[in-house]
Formats: structure tokens, C-alpha cells, sequence
């Protein structure tokens, strides 16, 4: 195949507003009388700023008297309190786990119902989930509906993907499984166009539950996303090489996450991705099926097989992967099918 058909088709592999988005189009209904009751348990957090200036973020209330946050949110605050139904809350204490980017802050006397808490190791790829916060500080909580599109294994638990997008105001927005379980925080997303949007487990929200208080909002780490590029975890160095289809940088990166963690899927597609950005295609297959293998419901390695198997003129492995794309999000696949069609072409 001609360089420039390689690269038209590996820009619609990698184009996040393209065809990977396709699959993540349709969302489930959101049962809008669970998410009723889930905004009384979700609160909007102002804080005062060292120069005067006023700060929000989101919370949700996880135990008797207690929210939990992001704690950028608080950071050198001068001041903090939270709103709900009219009335403002200042807390006496908070726990803080400043690497992990998680604070709770505990009031005396709150009287907000508390949401029931799940598990990260319970979600699976492409789970409808959605996010109440306040993206841009409107004056009522807003919802989000999203999938999960990946699972980062780091510090004993997963941090998660989505695709339920958030703007400044969202930081410590609650998101919750398809039952209203919180499972995670909206915490950071990644810079440029196509963001990817991530949320800190609720495990690390578990862990801190009996901690000792503190008052003191100065941190005492960086967060992990906000590290040297060189020592954030692999999932995050990759994503810039990635998007910009920088294929020499990002298999540098994803053979050092292979060589750590060979079973690890994510590590596996997007050392395949580089692979199949320089038309080295067996090689890319052998790394997309790892994926695939080691995680079946993996839609973006699934979707690199679809269209390597076009460039290598394979029926067999084509049909199957369009079978996998299409039992995986049935709502989604008739567009994906479309949008794949020009490359049969």
C-alpha cells in the first residue's frame, strides 16, 4: 500500500473525535430519578484564593460528615466552605492524601445524605457511567453520561477513562456505575484537542476514611498527574505521541511499559499503534491481538485489527474484527461501519 494510504488510515485510527468516538456515541438512559437523588449528595465547594479571588470545584458526601474532593481544589485555599439548597457548610478538618489528589473534608452537623461506595475492580470496559459536578460553576449540578474506555492499573487500584468530559468546575465531581455507586472522582484530563479524561479510584477514598484531620492546605506532594512528564505513569507519557502521531517517540515508551508490564493491554495496543504507524504490520498485529487477548473488550485494539486487516487484504481477520466492534457497542457499529467503508474502497 502507498505511504500516504498508510497514513490516511492510520489518522482515522487515531482521530479521538473520529471513529473511536463513534463507539462511545450512544449511552445508556440514565434512570433520571437515581440521579435525582444523587445530586442531594452532591455539593459545590468555593474556596478563596491567596490573591483574594474565588475558586470551585465539586464534591460528594462518602460517609457521616464527610466530602470528598480533589485536593487541587483546596490547595493554598485561604478559606473554604460548600453550598447546598441555599445554605453554606464550613468544615473543621480535613484528611489529605496530596499525591493521590484526594481530601476529605468533615463537618460537624451536615445532615447530606452519603452515596454508597462501589469498586473500581468491578468496572469493565465500555460500562455506561456518569458524572454529577458543576463543569464552568452553573448553579445547579449538572449530569454527564460517559463509557469507560480504560482501566490503568497504578497504586493497588484502577484509574479510570472516560469519555463523560469535564471542564474547570468539575474537579471532585462524583462518578458513578450504571446502580449510582461512586466509583471514582473527575480529576484530570490531558492537554490539546481529543482530551481523555481521568478519575481517581474509590479505593483511595476508602483508605482515608480513618485517618487523623488536619487544617493545613498547603500540599505536601505533587499529585501524580502533575509530575515530570518522565515520571507520570506509561498511560499518560504515551498519550501526546499518540495524538500526534509521533510513532518513533510512542514505541519507545510503550516497549519500556511492555517490558514492565507485558500483560497489561494498554501497554500492548499502543505498542502496537506505533508499530502500525510505521507499516509494520505483522509486528502491529501480534501486539493488537496481546491486547485484545489479555483484554476482549478493548474497542480501540479491536478497531486497529479492523483496519490493519484491510491493509493486509484479510477477510477472515476483518470479519472478525467487525464482529467483536459490533457485539461491543451494537448502537455505535452501524456509523463505525460506515465511516470504515472509504478504506475498503
Amino acid at each position: 500500500m502507498p505511504a500516504a494510504s498508510r497514513l490516511s488510515l492510520i489518522c482515522r485510527l487515531i482521530t479521538v473525535c473520529g471513529l473511536t468516538a463513534v463507539m462511545t456515541a450512544a449511552h445508556a438512559a440514565l434512570d433520571l430519578d437515581l440521579v435525582y437523588h444523587l445530586k442531594a449528595s452532591v455539593v459545590k465547594i468555593h474556596t478563596v484564593t491567596p490573591s483574594g479571588g474565588h475558586g470551585v470545584g465539586s464534591g460528594v458526601v462518602v460517609a457521616k460528615d464527610t466530602v470528598a474532593t480533589n485536593c487541587h481544589v483546596l490547595a493554598n485555599s485561604q478559606g473554604v466552605n460548600i453550598t447546598k439548597f441555599g445554605d453554606s457548610f464550613s468544615p473543621v478538618g480535613m484528611i489529605a492524601d496530596w499525591r493521590h489528589d484526594i481530601c476529605l473534608l468533615k463537618f460537624q452537623y451536615l445532615e447530606l445524605p452519603a452515596v454508597k461506595l462501589a469498586s473500581t475492580a468491578a468496572l469493565h470496559y465500555g460500562d455506561d457511567v456518569f458524572s454529577i459536578g458543576f463543569p464552568g460553576g452553573p448553579p445547579k449540578p449538572q449530569t454527564i453520561p460517559g463509557k469507560v474506555r480504560a482501566l490503568y492499573s497504578y497504586d493497588n487500584s484502577l484509574v479510570v477513562r472516560s469519555d463523560a468530559a469535564f471542564i474547570m468546575g468539575s474537579s471532585g465531581s462524583p462518578t458513578f456505575n450504571a446502580a449510582g455507586e461512586l466509583v471514582s472522582l473527575s480529576t484530570f484530563k490531558s492537554p490539546g484537542k481529543g482530551a481523555y479524561f481521568y478519575s481517581v479510584p474509590v479505593e483511595w477514598i476508602q483508605a482515608l476514611l480513618d485517618k487523623p484531620l488536619t487544617t493545613v492546605s498547603t500540599p505536601d506532594a505533587v499529585p501524580f498527574w502533575d509530575l515530570p512528564l518522565e515520571q507520570r505513569p506509561w498511560w499518560m507519557q504515551v498519550v501526546l505521541p499518540y495524538q500526534n502521531a509521533d510513532w518513533s517517540t510512542l514505541e519507545t515508551i510503550a516497549k519500556q511499559w511492555v517490558s514492565a508490564s507485558p500483560n497489561d493491554a494498554e501497554a500492548q495496543f499502543y505498542l502496537a499503534s506505533a508499530l502500525h504507524g510505521q507499516g509494520r504490520l505483522e509486528d502491529a498485529r501480534a501486539h493488537y491481538q496481546a491486547a485484545v487477548s489479555a483484554q476482549p473488550r478493548h474497542q480501540d485494539a479491536w478497531l486497529g485489527l479492523a483496519m490493519l486487516a484491510q491493509q493486509l487484504q484479510q477477510p477472515p481477520l476483518l470479519a472478525d474484527a467487525e464482529q467483536h466492534l459490533k457485539s461491543l457497542d451494537p448502537d455505535g457499529w452501524p456509523e463505525l461501519a460506515q465511516r470504515l467503508k472509504p478504506a475498503q474502497q
